[in-house]
């Protein structure tokens, strides 16, 4: 049985809360303002594709979303680190804003 919950865990992919402690936290917030946008402003205003854009590449989708400079470093995730950040960004949609 202990072998079971073992392996079981690695069925569900990246924990986006720990993608976003190991290369989000220095600048984001869930709820509250620092350096960059809290995870809430950012889930009410963009896309998955969008998010995940914006990690990847982030001085391309500045410009695009019409940005005069952009402070934020090009992440090079897998894309299963990827989906899992992505989720957990979104699911600050409704939360409230410190």
């Amino acid at each position: 049985m202990s072998l079971l919950l073992l392996w079981v865990p690695s069925l569900f992919g990246a924990d986006g809360e720990k993608v976003f402690e190991t290369y989000c936290w220095g600048c984001h917030h869930q709820t509250a303002v620092a350096f960059g946008p809290p995870f809430t402003e950012i889930a009410k205003k963009r896309s998955a594709e969008e998010i995940e854009a914006m990690i990847t590449d982030p001085e391309a989708v500045s410009k695009v979303f019409g940005y005069k400079r952009n402070a934020m470093p090009a992440f090079k995730l897998n894309q299963e680190e990827l989906d899992a950040i992505t989720r957990y960004i979104l699911s600050y949609k409704n939360a409230k804003v410190q």
